[in-house]
Order: structure tokens, then C-alpha cells, then sequence
């Protein structure tokens, strides 16, 4: 039997049809990068257009490249300029990207506080909530994302930046989970920035993303160096993406995700297909005995649940004895536990991607039946 892979949140796999090949060839050009001299066109300047087009950005260079979501929100938190009154807001169903800034930026002394907002049961940000804590801290930023990468709720990002705009606050928006599923459209929901990783359901090679920047926001490079262009300077220029982008970028990588980019806008999602399959995994596992955190509305194909049985020992019989792979533990969001009901080991997570069949999906129910039998 061959593996099952059910950790598309993390990872996923299979990739965009063709794409190692595509790499290979790649691989056996001559090198360039988008603002150095190369042997030949570099068409890996067609990634930064096309992410802008799939975002609705109107001016590509808004667009920066990233290794991946992560450095794209350090990029974002840390560049932002700000005062050391300064209050930021984020959430309880936050992924560690954008904890982990956060809180190094009240220890360094460079914010007052952070303060994070409790969430439904699912992991979403609810407008009330917001609103509340708007008024009450008077925010100079608001960080969350906006489909938990646990539970696959999906946030209403545009009435959540609606408000924040109202209060005068910037936003911070991390569009891994959503990037290929969804519509992401930063500049006519009011986002800021933008984080985004192409390793997802983007379907595209590790190393790979973005980080989209508004016009009238100015970040301070986090990473300095060579830039090809403007040697002469002893700090970075001030325009982007170059400001932003120091050093050798992954240029093939970067041309990979284009390639997945080009596959996807010829292939569109079956979203009933995915939403079919998630009824009968979630039904599936109620009936198994298993308690999945329930969610209503938008979601990606994510699922957690917990049992009678730890979540680690789920997940190591799930792929020792029936080849499934999944991922257990805090999934990266620590604070989230105790709003969907877990205790603090966790959950099992079952995510699938595009290309999961109705049967994948039976034979994981079936698994979890007769492991809680």
C-alpha cells in the first residue's frame, strides 16, 4: 500500500503536475536574478507578476519575494516603524510566524504590548471582538490571519481590515492557508501587507513567497546587503522590491512557483468536490467516536479532532499501521487549545489537497474507526 499524505497545511503534495520536471530544466539554465546581468531573460520575473495579478495588486513591485510566509511576516512586523508606545493586536489562533515577532518586539523594547484576542471555538476572529479591543487599545497594527492553519476556518479578512482601517490601525493579513483555495485580494479588502507561501496550496517548490507591502507603508530592511544595482550606496535603496530583497534571491524557486501559478489558472479548484469530501471525513469521524472541532461556513480542506487516544499515539498508528500521514501536537499555534476544546498535547490534523479522492478519504475514516474500536 502507498503512503496516504494528509498534511497539505504543512506541506503540500503532489505538487502542480510537471513541476519537477519544469525545475529540472530550470535547473540546467544559465543562472540570473531580476536585477542582475544573466546570460539569457530571466523568466522567473514572471512570478512577481503573476502573484500581483492573482492578488489584485496593480503594481507588481509591491510585490516582494520571501522564502516563505515567515520571513515575510519578520519582514513585516519587525520593518514596520514603530514608536515604543505602540500597541499591536493579534490572536489567539495565530500561527508562531506571527507570535514569535510579536513578542520579540516587547522584549526588545520597541512596543508597549501585544495583546492577543480570544476566538471562537473554531479559530475565527469575530467582528465584535475586534471591535471591542479597537476601542480599548488603540492599536497601531492588527496581525491575524485569515483561514486558521488548525481547525481551516476561513476569516471575513475585508470586514476584519474594515474595521481596523476605522480605528486608523494597519493590517497585517498571513494568507498561507488560503493562497490557491480562495479568492486573496489585499487591496480591495484594505490589507497592508500581505504574507503568502507558495509551498501550500499553491502548489509550488519550498522557499518560495511574498510579501505584499501597500503603497504609503515604508519598512525598514530586516536583511541588508548586495542588491546588484546601486553598489555604490551604503544602505539599501528605497525603493522595492529591492529594498526589501538583499542578497542572491531563488530565482529558480521563484520560477517554479510561477509554473505552479500558470497550472492553477488552467486548472481551477473543484471546491464542491473538496467540500464534498470534508462532509464525509467529518461524518466519518463522528461516527468513529472522534470529536472534530466543527465549523461553519468558508474553511479550507483542514480538519482537527481529538479521541480517547493521545494525539501523538493517533498519529503514529495512523502511519505505522495503515500508511497515513498526518501531523499531531500544537501544529505551530500554541494559544489555540483552549478555545477549540483540546487538551494542551493537541490535536490529530487531516489535511487534504486538490487532488484527495472521495476513496483516500474512506480509507482514513475507516482507519480511525478501527483504531477506536
Amino acid at each position: 500500500m502507498s503512503k496516504l499524505y494528509w498534511n497539505n497545511a504543512a506541506t503540500s503534495f503532489p505538487k502542480a503536475p510537471g513541476l519537477g520536471a519544469h525545475m529540472a530544466a530550470v535547473m540546467e539554465r544559465l543562472p540570473g536574478a531580476s536585477h542582475r546581468a544573466s546570460g539569457e531573460e530571466n523568466a522567473a520575473l514572471d512570478a512577481r507578476a503573476l502573484l500581483a495579478a492573482l492578488l489584485g495588486v496593480q503594481d507588481k513591485a509591491r510585490i516582494v519575494y520571501t522564502q516563505n510566509s515567515t520571513q515575510a511576516l519578520n519582514i513585516a512586523l519587525l520593518g514596520f516603524p514603530w514608536k515604543k508606545e505602540d500597541v499591536a493586536l493579534t490572536t489567539a489562533a495565530e500561527h508562531n510566524s506571527m507570535l514569535r515577532p510579536l513578542y520579540a518586539l516587547k522584549q526588545q523594547g520597541r512596543i508597549k504590548d501585544f495583546i492577543v484576542l480570544p476566538v471562537q471555538k473554531d479559530g475565527r476572529l469575530s467582528e465584535a471582538t475586534l471591535s471591542r479591543a479597537v476601542k480599548e487599545h488603540a492599536p497601531r497594527l492588527c496581525a491575524f490571519l485569515h483561514a486558521s492553519n488548525v481547525t481551516g476556518a476561513i476569516n471575513d479578512a475585508a470586514a476584519l481590515a474594515a474595521v481596523c482601517k476605522k480605528a486608523g490601525a494597519v493590517t497585517v493579513l498571513d494568507a498561507s492557508q488560503t493562497m490557491g483555495l480562495v479568492p486573496v485580494l489585499p487591496e480591495a479588502w484594505g490589507i497592508d501587507m500581505l504574507a503568502v507561501t507558495g509551498h501550500k496550496y499553491l502548489l509550488g517548490p519550498q522557499g518560495t513567497g511574498c510579501l505584499y507591502v501597500r503603497e504609503d507603508i515604508k519598512l525598514s530592511p530586516v536583511y541588508t546587503g548586495g542588491t546588484g544595482i546601486h553598489s555604490d550606496s551604503w544602505t539599501m535603496p528605497e525603493t522595492l522590491p529591492l529594498r526589501l530583497e538583499a542578497g542572491t534571491p531563488n530565482e529558480q524557486g521563484m520560477e517554479g512557483l510561477a509554473y505552479s501559478l500558470q497550472w492553477l489558472a488552467a486548472h481551477p479548484l473543484d471546491a464542491a468536490a473538496l467540500d464534498r469530501n470534508m462532509a464525509i471525513l467529518e461524518e466519518g469521524l463522528l461516527s468513529s467516536g472522534a470529536v472534530p472541532v466543527r465549523v461553519e461556513g468558508a474553511r479550507t480542506p483542514v480538519m482537527a479532532f481529538t479521541s480517547a487516544m493521545p494525539p501523538a499515539d493517533m498519529g503514529e498508528v495512523l502511519n505505522e499501521a495503515y500508511d497515513i500521514i498526518c501531523r499531531t501536537g500544537l501544529h505551530c499555534a500554541p494559544l489555540l487549545p483552549p478555545y477549540a476544546g483540546f487538551d494542551p498535547r493537541g490535536s490529530v490534523r487531516l489535511s487534504m489537497s486538490r487532488f484527495t479522492s472521495r476513496e483516500e478519504v474512506e480509507s482514513v475514516v475507516q482507519a480511525v474507526k478501527e483504531i477506536l474500536a
